[in-house]
């Protein structure tokens, strides 16, 4: 038998049509493939932002100086802007001499304070924030130590000079532990109630695990209470540097204090002014320093 298929004109005419679109249906993902991808778009630089951080300081600083050169236009014993800037230079260009020991340049006299205070606040960061641990932790040792805190809290620092030459019969000691005194109260006040604002729940989860004393401390309060911590030894630091200027102006010794002292004794106005501005500029890095450490422990969104 012999049988035959038979296509109607209309199904012909399909065939051919899906025929002649198929290569360019399969066409294109190769052509849209060759086709470059748009480039990112660059974020524009804030220009309006970085001038609002420079120019208000730089606008500040002109402010200060054209109103010192202003007063100091008809002359007299105070310098002028270009007097102490020309000091400045020569002061500078050989900041590391050493004539003896009491005639030594700028640079000794900046790093015998930062020893002295580098050693006076360490001293008080071993005590004061251990101590803070234990008064905000235990009630009946914060009863006990905080009317201590109150009562010497507000002495003046100087007022500690003379104990520590008593005791230490010596500059050196004495200025560290004037340091050490004054600025151990900050770290010991702010690390107590840092553990004192520690969720009452982060103990009780503590308790039930019947974690030890040390645990507790190490897993669950340092890192609560550490930006309090930070926060104490920001201002710790700047009380110390405040507080060894004054003690090296009566110690004598090398030191940027007894540096300002002699030279007002050599009537130089334009090496002091040079060191306040020194002063403030190392405190002002010192403060710099510890608030870009304290923000990378700050656990806040």
């Amino acid at each position: 038998m012999v049988s035959a298929v038979f296509h109607s004109p209309g199904d012909a005419s399909a065939a051919a049509a899906a025929a002649s679109t198929a290569p360019a249906a399969t066409s294109r993902p190769a052509a849209a493939a060759a086709e470059p991808k748009a480039a990112p778009k660059r974020t524009p630089y804030d220009w309006r932002a970085l001038a609002l951080r420079v120019l208000p300081p730089v606008l500040g600083m002109a402010l200060l100086i054209g109103l010192w050169g202003i007063a100091t236009m008809k002359g007299g014993s105070f310098p002028t802007p270009a007097a102490t800037f020309d000091a400045a230079v020569t002061l500078f260009s050989d900041p590391f001499y050493s004539n003896g020991p009491n005639d030594q340049g700028i640079g000794w006299n900046i790093l015998n304070s930062l020893g002295r205070v580098g050693m006076g606040f360490g001293l008080a960061a071993l005590v004061g924030i251990p101590l803070g641990f234990i008064i905000g932790r235990f009630e009946f040792a914060n009863r006990m130590v905080s009317p201590l805190i109150a009562l010497l809290k507000p002495v003046s620092p100087l007022a500690w000079l003379p104990i520590g030459l008593l005791v230490f019969k010596s500059a050196n000691p004495a200025a560290i532990w004037t340091i050490f005194i004054c600025s151990i109260w900050p770290m010991v006040v702010n690390t107590a109630v840092g553990v004192q604002r520690v969720p009452a729940d982060y103990l009780n989860v503590a308790r039930v695990l019947k974690l030890s004393e040390w645990k507790v401390i190490t897993r669950i309060l340092l890192p609560a209470v550490l930006p309090y911590v930070l926060t104490g030894v920001r201002l710790s630091v700047g009380t110390a540097w405040l507080v060894i200027v004054a003690a090296e102006m009566l110690t004598g010794g090398v030191g940027i204090g007894f540096w300002v002292w002699d030279e007002w004794n050599n009537l130089n106005v334009a090496h002091i002014i040079i060191a306040i501005f020194v002063i403030g500029t190392v405190g002002l890095l010192l403060e710099w320093f510890l608030m870009t450490l304290a923000k990378h422990f700050t656990f806040e969104d």
